[in-house]
């Protein structure tokens, strides 16, 4: 008798050869062959057959995933390196993706890569980053030193595994992401660094007797990353406008220096550069007119290399006479915390950064920002002592309530600055 097929997703029921009634429905597919993984159920009649049928595909209602033998049963470290190979680094910038196989070789994997996919628990996934914070630093060989690692780094760990997982979740080879259950630590908030202002002088001076007083003043004055200071292209200003195109960056990846696309989509922006600026990166220009490079590196007359520009810098820093650790990055700061001081509105701001949003320039620079409410506030103290004809200062005299809320620019001091800190000046009292 031929057997009688049920309706999709309803499994089949045929006779066997031998006498008996089968039953046969497809539970998932073996993601290694692609092939269907098959759950059986057999039976003297075809009646018995339909009800066991009928509970084998209840049995599997609900969360569904792929069982049988697939990736869910390999260790993680297998699905973590498919993932990253075919999901995450083709959609991902060069240096992310290194720091993502980093992430996966150098610390997911050593700790919790021999785990079934299908077993990882979120318990063991909250004991490893709860390891990591205490002792997970690596030197650089890629061995243990028991010292413990920021939180920004757990956190960075989290994203990844969760990342894959996630997918894992999306091809049903897990019913859920064990990582959802998991607490990573807060972000640490890092004192801001910026060069001192009576140190931006001697170090622009230091800049000059080097001869690379326009890359540095440049930098000073539009907060670009070094990647992106480094790819500049003189076409990528208009002269005219003063307009500075940010379209790319330098880096190096496998010991070569790539170039490609900024950090995010809002790094991709264009900063209206101060007069003086644009002046200098002409006369810059002038020095190698057939060189289409902004910046050519005086050794190879091609990109700067990210490291030999840090050496440069910690070279300016100490004969500046520098002693605080200020980072290239921290002169990113310096401009900010500059501008932001020098009365720039906080969008402004963040639009020139490349952040992607003003809140998070604010949540950055909290510094200065309780510094600018400060001045705010006593400025409508003296505004409304003004117009309410109170004197809250105790003289005889009180401020225009006109004038009592133009804002003061401090720019930067320059009674004992040596040469190089007057233009600097200049830019921010334009």
């Amino acid at each position: 008798m031929a057997g009688k097929r049920r309706g999709n997703g309803e499994g089949c029921i045929r006779k066997r050869v031998d006498g008996r009634w089968e039953g046969r429905y497809i539970v998932g597919y073996n993601i290694l062959t692609g092939k269907s993984i098959m759950k059986y159920v057999f039976a003297k009649t075809r009646k018995e057959c339909a009800d066991k049928l009928a509970q084998l595909i209840q049995d599997n209602k609900g969360p569904y995933y792929r069982r049988g033998v697939g990736y869910g049963d390999q260790p993680l470290a297998v699905w973590l390196r498919l993932w990253y190979e075919s999901f995450a680094k083709p959609n991902i910038r060069l240096g992310t993706a290194e720091n993502y196989e980093n992430m996966i070789e150098n610390h997911i994997i050593p700790a919790l890569g021999n785990i079934k996919l299908s077993r990882l628990s979120s318990i063991q996934i909250q004991t490893f980053y709860n390891q990591m914070k205490e002792r997970g630093r690596l030197n650089g060989n890629g061995q243990a030193t028991n010292q413990p690692l920021s939180a920004s780094t757990v956190k960075h760990a989290h994203l990844v595994l969760s990342g894959a997982l996630k997918h894992a979740v999306k091809e049903h080879l897990i019913p859920f992401n064990p990582c959802d259950n998991c607490k990573v630590p807060k972000k640490e908030k890092r004192e801001m660094k910026v060069l001192p202002h009576n140190k931006i002088g001697p170090y622009l001076e230091a800049a000059r007797s080097l001869g690379f007083y326009e890359m540095f003043y440049l930098e000073l004055t539009s907060g670009l990353r070094r990647g992106e200071l480094l790819a500049l292209l003189w076409s990528d200003l208009d002269v005219e406008t003063r307009l500075l195109s940010v379209n790319k960056q330098v880096a190096r990846h496998g010991g070569e220096l790539v170039i490609s696309v900024p950090k995010t989509d809002n790094s991709i922006r264009t900063i209206l550069l101060p007069q003086h600026t644009v002046d200098l990166l002409i006369m810059e220009h002038e020095k190698h007119p057939d060189n289409p490079l902004m910046f050519p590196s005086p050794r190879t007359n091609s990109y700067w290399s990210p490291e030999a520009v840090i050496r440069l810098h910690k070279k300016m820093l100490a004969m500046a006479g520098v002693e605080e650790n200020v980072r290239f990055h921290d002169l990113r700061h310096t401009f900010s915390t500059m501008a932001l001081q020098s009365g720039a509105d906080v969008k402004t701001v963040a639009n020139m950064l490349g952040h992607y949003s003003a809140s998070f320039t604010l949540d950055t620079y909290t510094h200065v920002t309780v510094e600018m409410q400060v001045s705010t506030a006593e400025k409508i103290d003296m505004f409304m002592a003004a117009a309410s004809g109170t004197d809250l200062q105790g003289g005889d005299s009180l401020p225009n309530p006109t004038t009592a809320l133009v804002p003061i620019y401090p720019g930067i001091e320059k009674a004992s600055e040596p040469a190089g800190s007057e233009a600097l000046q200049g830019t921010w009292s334009e």
